[in-house]
Protein backbone atom coordinates (compact mmCIF):
# COMPACT_ATOMS: atom_id res chain seq x y z
CA UNK A 1 0.00 0.00 0.00
CA UNK A 2 1.03 3.67 -0.80
CA UNK A 3 0.23 6.67 1.55
CA UNK A 4 0.33 9.96 -0.11
CA UNK A 5 -0.26 13.18 2.31
CA UNK A 6 -0.13 16.15 -0.06
CA UNK A 7 1.11 19.85 1.52
CA UNK A 8 1.92 23.57 0.68
CA UNK A 9 -1.43 24.63 -0.57
CA UNK A 10 -2.87 27.93 1.14
CA UNK A 11 -4.42 31.34 0.46
CA UNK A 12 -2.47 33.09 -2.41
CA UNK A 13 -3.23 36.79 -4.69
CA UNK A 14 -3.80 36.35 -8.20
CA UNK A 15 -0.82 36.62 -10.24
CA UNK A 16 1.11 34.61 -7.80
CA UNK A 17 2.71 31.41 -7.25
CA UNK A 18 2.43 28.12 -4.86
CA UNK A 19 4.72 24.54 -5.01
CA UNK A 20 2.69 22.05 -3.41
CA UNK A 21 3.93 18.95 -2.36
CA UNK A 22 3.27 15.01 -2.02
CA UNK A 23 4.52 12.85 0.40
CA UNK A 24 4.62 8.84 -0.23
CA UNK A 25 5.50 5.98 2.02
CA UNK A 26 5.06 2.70 1.90
CA UNK A 27 5.58 0.66 -0.96
CA UNK A 28 8.07 1.80 -3.57
CA UNK A 29 7.00 5.41 -4.99
CA UNK A 30 9.17 5.21 -8.53
CA UNK A 31 7.19 2.19 -9.51
CA UNK A 32 3.94 4.33 -10.02
CA UNK A 33 3.10 7.39 -12.47
CA UNK A 34 1.88 10.06 -10.30
CA UNK A 35 -0.66 12.58 -11.07
CA UNK A 36 -2.05 15.93 -9.97
CA UNK A 37 -6.37 16.09 -9.80
CA UNK A 38 -7.98 19.03 -8.47
CA UNK A 39 -11.77 19.55 -7.03
CA UNK A 40 -14.12 23.22 -6.93
CA UNK A 41 -17.28 23.34 -4.93
CA UNK A 42 -19.87 21.53 -6.89
CA UNK A 43 -17.65 20.53 -9.96
CA UNK A 44 -16.87 17.25 -10.68
CA UNK A 45 -12.29 16.38 -10.03
CA UNK A 46 -10.28 17.98 -13.14
CA UNK A 47 -7.24 16.36 -14.00
CA UNK A 48 -4.34 17.81 -14.11
CA UNK A 49 -1.06 16.72 -15.18
CA UNK A 50 0.88 13.34 -14.41
CA UNK A 51 4.02 12.10 -14.85
CA UNK A 52 5.78 8.99 -15.54
CA UNK A 53 7.79 6.73 -12.78
CA UNK A 54 11.26 8.06 -14.17
CA UNK A 55 10.06 11.85 -14.56
CA UNK A 56 10.96 11.82 -17.70
CA UNK A 57 7.01 12.41 -19.48
CA UNK A 58 4.25 14.77 -18.32
CA UNK A 59 1.26 15.58 -19.16
CA UNK A 60 -0.99 18.78 -18.99
CA UNK A 61 -4.40 19.33 -18.89
CA UNK A 62 -5.06 22.66 -21.67
CA UNK A 63 -6.50 24.36 -18.39
CA UNK A 64 -3.08 24.58 -16.55
CA UNK A 65 -0.79 24.39 -19.60
CA UNK A 66 2.01 26.30 -19.41
CA UNK A 67 1.46 28.06 -16.09
CA UNK A 68 2.26 24.23 -13.45
CA UNK A 69 4.74 22.08 -13.75
CA UNK A 70 4.68 18.99 -12.21
CA UNK A 71 7.85 16.84 -10.78
CA UNK A 72 9.03 14.21 -9.10
CA UNK A 73 12.09 13.35 -6.38
CA UNK A 74 12.26 9.45 -6.12
CA UNK A 75 15.31 10.24 -3.67
CA UNK A 76 12.61 12.18 -1.71
CA UNK A 77 9.65 9.64 -2.41
CA UNK A 78 7.82 13.40 -3.27
CA UNK A 79 5.94 14.94 -6.21
CA UNK A 80 5.77 18.10 -6.85
CA UNK A 81 3.11 20.42 -8.49
CA UNK A 82 4.52 24.23 -8.98
CA UNK A 83 1.74 26.55 -9.90
CA UNK A 84 2.14 30.03 -11.36
CA UNK A 85 0.26 32.92 -12.20
CA UNK A 86 -2.70 31.62 -10.31
CA UNK A 87 -6.15 32.88 -11.39
CA UNK A 88 -9.28 32.63 -8.65
CA UNK A 89 -10.95 30.22 -11.21
CA UNK A 90 -7.70 27.81 -9.91
CA UNK A 91 -9.46 27.69 -6.45
CA UNK A 92 -9.82 24.10 -5.32
CA UNK A 93 -8.74 21.54 -3.26
CA UNK A 94 -6.00 19.47 -4.87
CA UNK A 95 -4.97 16.03 -4.85
CA UNK A 96 -2.41 13.63 -5.71
CA UNK A 97 -2.76 9.89 -6.97
CA UNK A 98 -0.56 7.09 -7.71
CA UNK A 99 -1.41 5.19 -11.09
CA UNK A 100 -0.19 2.01 -12.53
CA UNK A 101 1.06 3.44 -15.83
CA UNK A 102 1.75 6.43 -18.46
CA UNK A 103 -0.50 8.06 -18.81
CA UNK A 104 -3.63 7.76 -17.00
CA UNK A 105 -6.60 10.49 -17.50
CA UNK A 106 -9.43 8.10 -16.17
CA UNK A 107 -9.97 8.31 -12.25
CA UNK A 108 -11.07 5.31 -11.46
CA UNK A 109 -7.57 3.67 -12.49
CA UNK A 110 -5.82 5.41 -9.98
CA UNK A 111 -4.65 3.05 -7.26
CA UNK A 112 -4.13 5.56 -4.22
CA UNK A 113 -5.01 9.28 -3.49
CA UNK A 114 -4.18 11.61 -0.75
CA UNK A 115 -6.32 13.64 1.45
CA UNK A 116 -6.18 17.14 -0.52
CA UNK A 117 -4.90 20.67 0.10
CA UNK A 118 -6.78 23.46 -0.09
CA UNK A 119 -5.65 26.17 -2.75
CA UNK A 120 -7.37 29.31 -2.47
CA UNK A 121 -6.65 32.66 -4.89
CA UNK A 122 -8.18 35.81 -4.50
CA UNK A 123 -8.98 38.35 -6.55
Amino acid sequence: QVQLVESGGGLVQAGGSLRLSCAASGRTFSSYAMGWFRQAPGKEREFLAIINWSGGRTYYADSVKGRFTISRDNAKNTVYLQMNSLKPEDTAVYYCAAGPRFPVFTLREYVYWGQGTQVTVSS
